[in-house]
């Protein structure tokens, strides 16, 4: 194992893999990732879209890759991680072959419904994108930032991980323990020189609605809150993100209304418990 030597910042110069590169915030994330001088593999589950992210890549004159990957298969995360940094490589850009520095977890979907409504296929399918993931994406990347002595993890999470909304039980559950995992990943890597943030945002526009399974009855309210409640940008966020990395903080919850929730479910928990109940039983 090397020795941790401090080489600037994470995300200048990175040679980066992003899963979920395909739009939304892990397209922003590899283009942010690009303008930062860095390299990119952008990993998406449809290699279509991850193409569509690396032309935009290739057309700013960065160096990128297009890779298919279901995050949710330890086989394919394995696979990727012993590849990046190969695919990485480049004469001018990358002459000396340098491993992957970051690792963006971003990969995830959208589930909505009630816990005894939802269908156990639908937890399975949540938890093996959302929360196996990323633990797949930490298990295998881990290693080798160790033997570099040096490294990056960005995961992203969400506010409801700790704002735990009724009806997004398996969501919730999921981005919960994506917040614990970055939070030991933290304390364990520290002394290894590998930074480690996770990104709490509420709602950031993005397609996760159109590919994930919300029940008719939350479909006309999730569309409503993209387009009127998004008081910011996937842009925004990340560079929020990279820099928050890039100073050593482990949690960047970029919006006013996220970082509200999570003062007040960690001071009064009870009480936010309580007024979310009322809450919800006025819905009904």
């Amino acid at each position: 194992m090397m020795p941790y030597q401090k080489r600037g910042k994470p995300s200048q110069k990175a040679i980066a893999v992003v899963t979920g590169a395909g739009s939304g915030i892990g397209r922003a994330f590899a283009i942010e990732i690009a303008q930062r001088g860095g390299l990119v593999l952008c990993a998406d589950i449809n290699l279509e879209s991850a193409q569509s992210t690396v032309e935009l890549l290739k057309a700013q004159g960065a160096h990128a890759v297009a890779y298919a990957c279901d995050v949710s298969q330890p086989e394919q995360m394995q696979k990727m991680a012993s590849e990046a940094s190969t695919l990485l490589a480049h004469p001018v850009l990358n002459p000396d072959a340098r491993p992957v520095s970051l690792l963006i977890n971003n990969a995830g979907v959208g589930i909505g419904g009630r816990v005894d409504e939802l269908k156990l296929e639908d937890w399975e399918w949540c938890l093996g994108i959302n929360l196996w993931g990323v633990i797949h994406g930490c298990h295998y990347f881990t290693p080798l930032f160790k033997q570099e002595g040096q490294g990056a993890i960005v995961n992203v999470a969400s506010a409801a991980g700790f704002g735990a909304l009724p009806e997004m039980a398996a969501y919730n559950v999921s981005k919960a323990g994506v917040m614990s995992l970055s939070e030991t990943l933290y304390a364990e890597l520290k002394k290894f020189g590998i930074a480690v943030n996770v990104l709490c945002p509420t709602i950031v526009p993005t397609n996760i609605m159109h590919n994930g399974r919300i029940p008719e009855h939350m479909t006309g309210l999730a569309h409503k809150a993209m387009s009127k409640l998004a008081f910011t940008t996937a842009k925004k966020v990340v560079i929020q993100t990279l820099d928050a990395l890039d100073a050593g903080q482990l949690y960047t919850v970029p919006q006013p209304d996220a970082r509200l929730v999570w003062a007040i479910k960690r001071w009064m928990p009870s009480t936010y418990a309580f007024g979310l109940g009322q809450a919800y039983k006025l819905t009904k």
